[in-house]
């Protein structure tokens, strides 16, 4: 998403409490954006450099009150709830570190200092692939799933319109304008990959929809749901709500298929199908073995709607799980063995 974008949809996010995380290479504009936010919101911005940071600089240090260990503030905690905190780098700081942020996260608080309500909290880092120093890859689902993902790739027009307010030389910008791969490195890894829906994502996510009108929901639903469900749920879950798409139970059981689909229809449709069957339980599919005429004739309908193509990448994806144990395994195996009959 381009700066402007991860600018509004971070606004939001931390004005219905939760945390932004934003992603880019360096020099992008990350720490840039939260100046801008913080001006315009009338906040004080503190930058913690994690990677610079001791556990000590992070969570105070500790001192003796009523022959108890208590710990001080440390320097940078806001007095008020006018403060933007921006934990920069949080790629390349110590576990220790992260440790700490996580109670920060979670209960807007360190030990016994408690963040004045209101106060906003932001995070960023670089990309998680071998370009940067990094203490160690985060892909702890736990620690991931306090944040909403905003994967930054700033447009060249931004990025000139930048140039021109500092003043860059007009060389600068010529050769940036006619040959923008060169300006900087693309995403090549998502860091989106690593996150899986859970009902604490469903229930962030509710929380900054909320503060989204319709129009907003349309432009930037699936960036804002995919940063914290991940992009496969957020796909579905945006398609549910602006379009009339079955579900899989619907389709392979009933028999509600639609006349007519559009490719990105398909496409949907056939991931519903396989994630559908790929997490029944064993119990679900031992009843559906019941059913497998009533599903396979299903299919054979949807068929005759769908590309070839597709259906056979479906019948594909449905022979892999054939090979698992159990009743799912045995489920699929019966499907194809009635599709391929039928055929």
């Amino acid at each position: 998403m381009t700066i402007q974008e991860a600018k509004y949809l971070s606004k939001k996010i931390m004005e219905s409490g939760e945390v932004p995380l934003l992603v880019g290479h360096f020099g992008v504009g990350k720490t840039d954006l939260m100046r801008e936010i913080a001006n315009e919101t009338n906040r004080k911005l503190v930058i913690l450099v994690l990677s610079q940071m001791e556990p000590g600089d992070l969570i105070g240090l500790p001192s003796r009150e009523n022959n108890k260990t208590v710990f001080l503030a440390p320097d940078w905690w806001p007095d008020n709830e006018n403060y933007i905190i921006f934990l920069d780098e949080i790629n390349r700081s110590h576990r220790s570190i992260r440790n700490a942020i996580m109670q920060l996260l979670i209960d807007k608080r360190i030990h016994n200092h408690v963040l004045p309500k209101g106060t906003w909290i932001a995070a960023s880092m670089n990309p998680p692939d071998e370009d940067y120093d990094q203490v160690d890859l985060i892909t702890d689902p736990a620690f991931l799933s306090r944040f909403f993902i905003l994967e930054i790739s700033p447009s060249v027009d931004e990025w000139l319109q930048w140039a021109d307010q500092i003043g860059l030389p007009e060389e600068i910008k010529k050769f940036v304008e006619k040959n923008p791969e060169f300006l900087f490195p693309r995403i090549n890894v998502s860091l989106k990959a690593n996150i899986k829906p859970s009902p604490r994502s469903w229930y962030k996510l509710g929380n900054v929809l909320k503060k989204l009108s319709k129009e907003d929901k349309k432009r930037f639903g699936y960036q804002l749901a995919s940063g914290i469900l991940g992009s496969e749920a957020a796909k579905v879950f945006i398609e549910n709500m602006f379009f009339e798409i079955p579900n899989a139970r619907d389709i392979i059981l009933e028999g509600n298929i639609p006349e007519k689909l559009e490719i990105h229809e398909v496409n949907s449709i056939i991931i519903r199908i396989v994630d559908f069957i790929s997490n029944i339980s064993e119990d679900e599919a031992k009843t559906m073995i019941e059913n497998v005429e009533t599903i396979s004739n299903n299919l054979l309908k949807l068929s005759k709607i769908i590309p070839k193509d597709s259906f056979f990448s479906l019948v594909r994806l449905l022979s892999e799980l054939s090979n698992e144990s159990g009743y799912k395994g045995q489920l699929c195996d019966k499907i194809i063995e009635k599709i391929s009959f039928n055929d």
